[in-house]
């Protein structure tokens, strides 16, 4: 009897691990890995945070804590404190009951409970992302039931920078009640965030033409160094009166990635709500991962808990912040410094992890093939895989490939 699975077609690589697999593939001396969405120390090496590490020691010697199952929608003092750090902790809404959250798998698994909810409880159909964004955006929304998946402007290739005018105009054209995926800070794989005037006039437009909120929050504190510089945009259209969903990652700014801690906030106008949107919300987690795991909640809602430990993650968050910065201003520096075609300004413009080179696929090919320096066919870059050690073989790798691959 033929197989069942026959007619499984083969679906196409995730090209991120398939970047990584062949960085790990190669046996060349100085193969550098740029691809990869993770926090490297100065050594390359990955970094298990300073305050992590004491918390987690201190859970190892409490006795109390067993491997009970959570409630199903997660540690509360968790989902609490989390909230807290993302719309601010004096924010009227959590006096007057209007803010409730879910402990979710990560930033993904958040994005997946909402447009579960999204769609298939208030029955919204059509989302906006941006063009470019992070590539999970998509997928999410596909498998969860959104049948309309659009894409608004956001990057202009030619100035390297933020195509303002043409997000508000594809914005001012969606249809009433369409979600939009904004990135809260870092945008994913940009680098490039609106400034606070910009924000407002994304917010106006959202308001105008009834457009739903959903921010991404996965680098909160790890773009800037600053926890609250890096949620002024959701905490400015909390403060203009949007009911909102975000969701937090904390793989990044704790270093958690394979945890999966993460948390889906959402911010109503009416406290009375709450109780029937936790009941729904429960019904989705049941049926798709039934409870959420506890480690990394318990090391997160430690930290974010007691004011001493609290500060400890704060200078950890500027420690990561800082190296990156300081690893753009060397790549920049010296690619001006040997003339390396076109202008690399939008190098330190940019934020957060991820850098825009503006490199085309061919010269993105062409670093891998001879250079053994693996990054997405994009040119899009990881600001942590470039170390002292590494930055001028990076940087005379990228000046012959834009000096001598013509782009296509």
């Amino acid at each position: 009897m033929a197989t069942r699975f026959a007619e499984v077609k083969q679906a196409p690589p995730i090209e991120v691990f398939a970047v990584s697999k062949a960085f790990t593939d190669s046996t060349h001396e100085k193969k550098v890995n740029l691809s990869v969405g993770a926090y490297r120390t100065d050594e390359g090496k990955p970094w298990v945070l300073p305050v992590v590490r004491k918390v987690e020691k201190l859970l190892a010697e409490d006795d109390s804590l067993t491997h009970e199952y959570f409630p199903i929608l997660g540690l509360e003092a968790f989902s609490v404190a989390a909230s807290k750090i993302l719309l601010g902790a004096s924010h009227p809404a959590f006096s007057e009951g209007r803010v409730t959250s879910v402990q979710t798998l990560s930033g993904t698994g958040g994005l997946r409970v909402a447009a579960d909810f999204l769609h298939g409880v208030l029955k919204y159909d059509t989302v906006y992302y941006s063009s470019p964004t992070w590539g999970n955006h998509r997928l999410i929304f596909d498998l969860a039931g959104f049948t309309n998946l659009r894409t608004y402007r956001y990057w202009d290739a030619g100035k390297r920078g933020l195509n303002l005018d043409g997000m508000l105009e594809d914005l001012n054209n969606a249809p009433e009640n369409s979600v939009v995926i904004l990135h809260a800070c870092a945008h994913n794989p940009t680098g490039v965030d609106c400034t606070q005037d910009q924000w407002k006039q994304i917010a106006d437009v959202c308001e105008q033409k009834k457009l739903f909120p959903l921010f991404d929050s996965a680098y909160q504190g790890f773009a800037s160094g600053d926890l609250d510089a890096d949620a002024w945009s959701v905490r400015y259209f909390a403060d203009r009166g949007f009911e909102l969903m975000g969701t937090q990652s904390f793989s990044k700014n704790f270093g958690l990635y394979n945890e999966r801690i993460g948390n889906l906030v959402l911010l109503l106008k009416d406290s009375s709500v709450i109780t029937p949107v936790r009941s729904q919300l429960t019904l989705l987690v049941r049926g798709s991962y039934s409870n959420p795991p506890c480690h990394g909640a318990r090391i997160v809602t430690k930290v974010l808990t007691d004011p001493a430990l609290f500060e400890e993650w704060k200078e950890c968050i500027r420690t990561m912040s800082s190296r990156i910065k300081e690893m753009r201003k060397g790549l920049r520096e010296r690619l001006e410094k040997l003339g390396t075609p076109g202008t690399w300004d939008h190098i330190t413009a940019q934020i957060g992890m991820f850098s825009f080179t503006g490199m085309s696929a061919e010269q993105a090919k062409h670093l891998a093939d001879k250079y053994h320096i693996f990054l997405l066919s994009s040119g899009r870059i990881n600001m942590c895989g470039i170390t002292t050690g590494n930055i001028d073989y990076v940087t005379e790798a990228i000046h012959d490939a834009v000096s001598n691959i013509t782009k296509a």
